[in-house]
C-alpha cells in the first residue's frame, strides 16, 4: 500500500507540474477585497468615462498634421521590412480573424472604452472584441511571462498620467506589418487627458534586436459620452474556407456560412 501511494503522489507532483503557467501565477497571489477606501479614491482619478476612438482628422496617427514616422531597424529587420514591402501577401492575419495584439490593436479604427476597478484599468476595445486588463495594484512586471498577444501590462499614476508598461508579446504579434518583434520587446504607454474630451497616447516600443533605438509614435483620442461598444464577431462575415482536402477558397456569396436568402 505505501508503494502504492508513493506511485499516487509522484503522478499527482508531475499532474501539478505540468499545469499551465497561468494557473501557477494565482497561486502566488491573492489580492485583497477592495474596501469602501478603494472605491473612494477612483473618484480622484482623471475621467477616463464614454467611448474613445482614434483621431484621424489631425494628420493621422500623429495627431500633429504631420504624417507618421516609421521605426529605425536594424540591417536584418530592415531586410525583412524591404522585402515584405516588394511583395506583400494578399491576405493578412487579421483578414482571417487573427487580432494584431499589441502595439496594432490600440490603433485600430474602432472605439474603445476604459473601466477603472480598485487595482486594475480594463480597456475594452470594440476591434476583434478583445480586452486588455492593466494591473495598477502595485506587482512588478512577472520575470518569466505568459508570451500573449496583449502581453503583460502593469501601470502607475503619475499625476494625472497613467504610465503602463508591458512585456511578453506572443510571437504572432508585430511591430509593424512585416517587421516582427524580438524576444526583449517592451512597450510603454502614457494615457492623458489634453482637454476635456480628448485624451493623448504615448507610446514607446524598445526591442534591442529589431530597433536601432527606441521608437515613440503619438496619437490622439476623441470621446464620445452617448457611444457604447458594438458587437464585432469577426468570424460572423469570414469568407475563406478550407475544404476536406485542405485546399483554401474564398466564397463572396455566403460571407459566414450563413444559409442563402430565399427570394
Amino acid at each position: 500500500m505505501a508503494s502504492k501511494t508513493r506511485i499516487l503522489s509522484a503522478i499527482a507532483a508531475i499532474v501539478v507540474a505540468s499545469l499551465p503557467t497561468a494557473f501557477a501565477q494565482a497561486q502566488k497571489s491573492t489580492p485583497r477585497a477592495p474596501t469602501a477606501a478603494d472605491w473612494a479614491a477612483l473618484g480622484k482619478l482623471p475621467d477616463f468615462t464614454g467611448v474613445w476612438e482614434v483621431s484621424r482628422s489631425a494628420g493621422g496617427a500623429g495627431g500633429s498634421g504631420a504624417a507618421p514616422s516609421r521605426p529605425s531597424l536594424t540591417p536584418e529587420y530592415e531586410a525583412r521590412r524591404t522585402a515584405f514591402l516588394a511583395a506583400p501577401p494578399e491576405d493578412s492575419e487579421t483578414a482571417n480573424c487573427l487580432p494584431p495584439g499589441m502595439p496594432g490593436i490600440m490603433g485600430q479604427p474602432y472605439p474603445m472604452e476604459f473601466l477603472f476597478t480598485p487595482g486594475k484599468v480594463t480597456v475594452v476595445i470594440e476591434a476583434y472584441t478583445q480586452v486588455r486588463h492593466i494591473y495598477t495594484d502595485g506587482r512588478p512586471l512577472p520575470d518569466d511571462p505568459d508570451l500573449e498577444f496583449h502581453g503583460t501590462s502593469v501601470g502607475r499614476w503619475e499625476g494625472d498620467t497613467l504610465v503602463v508598461e508591458t512585456i511578453g508579446f506572443s510571437p504572432l504579434t508585430q511591430i509593424e506589418r512585416g517587421v516582427p518583434h524580438g524576444g526583449n520587446m517592451k512597450i510603454v504607454e502614457r494615457f492623458r487627458l489634453t482637454d476635456a474630451e480628448t485624451m493623448s497616447i504615448q507610446t514607446t516600443i524598445t526591442d534591442p534586436e529589431v530597433l536601432t533605438a527606441p521608437y515613440t509614435s503619438n496619437r490622439n483620442l476623441s470621446r464620445h459620452r452617448n457611444w457604447t461598444i458594438a458587437e464585432y464577431i469577426c468570424e460572423e462575415n469570414n469568407r475563406n474556407f478550407v475544404d476536406e482536402k485542405g485546399k483554401a477558397g474564398i466564397n463572396l456569396a455566403n460571407p459566414g456560412g450563413l444559409p442563402p436568402k430565399k427570394n
